[in-house]
């Protein structure tokens, strides 16, 4: 579990391809700090495994579904990456609760600079649509976001420039893919809902 609050960005270092997926390696000064084998380490916003720690190198092994699902597999070496380690239990919750199970990864359509901050539109799926909530909780990359606008089949956050400083965003543009995870409380009422309806009795004839 993690918390959506970005602890540091780190650098892609590489990602090799394997038969059964790929193998990732981050250079990470701070996150790295007293990392150990098989803890979970969200990048951009995906939660992974430590499988090797050398220095501030981390290695983790990706899945097939992962590159499938993500934008881990289209990103080139050198690019940051955002890094949070999962939520301890004595933590403050400063963002929303955040799995780091990427639902799927979606464009950006449009970034622009209006005044100090930026206007950041991500194209939204049809079938992701009733996830999305004005004034709820997204994760975009592993940061916690609020939801200003929902469009037609796009959504709108604004980023203040302290995200924009510490996140990977500084380096995004328009048609660069982003890892989404929505809210974990629209998952379970859909399932809830769609349970219930299943069980209803048929209609009286």
């Amino acid at each position: 579990m993690f918390t959506g609050l970005v602890e540091e960005t780190g650098e892609l270092l590489a990602l090799k391809r394997t038969a059964s997926g790929a193998r990732l390696t981050v250079l990470a000064p701070l996150v790295s700090t007293g990392a150990q084998l098989g803890d979970s380490i969200a990048v951009n916003g995906c939660c992974l495994t430590v499988t090797a720690h050398e220095g501030q190198v981390l290695a983790f092994d990706l899945l097939a579904e992962t590159l499938e699902r993500t934008n881990l597999g289209a990103l080139a070496p050198g690019t940051p990456v955002n890094l949070e380690r999962a939520l301890a239990a004595h933590s403050r919750l400063g963002g929303h609760f955040v799995q780091g199970h990427i639902d799927t990864a979606s464009r950006i359509l449009r970034f622009e600079k209006v005044n100090a901050d930026h206007r950041l539109e991500v194209a939204l799926p049809a079938e992701f649509a009733g996830y999305v909530a004005f004034k709820g909780s997204i994760a975009i990359d592993g940061i916690s976001l609020t939801v200003a606008e929902v469009r037609h089949a796009s959504f709108v956050v604004w980023i203040i420039p302290h995200t924009l400083a510490m996140t990977s965003l500084r380096g995004k543009q328009t048609g660069d893919l982003v890892n989404l995870e929505f809210d974990l409380l629209a998952k379970y009422v859909e399932r809830l809902l769609s349970v219930r309806a299943s069980d209803a009795p048929p209609p009286a004839s």
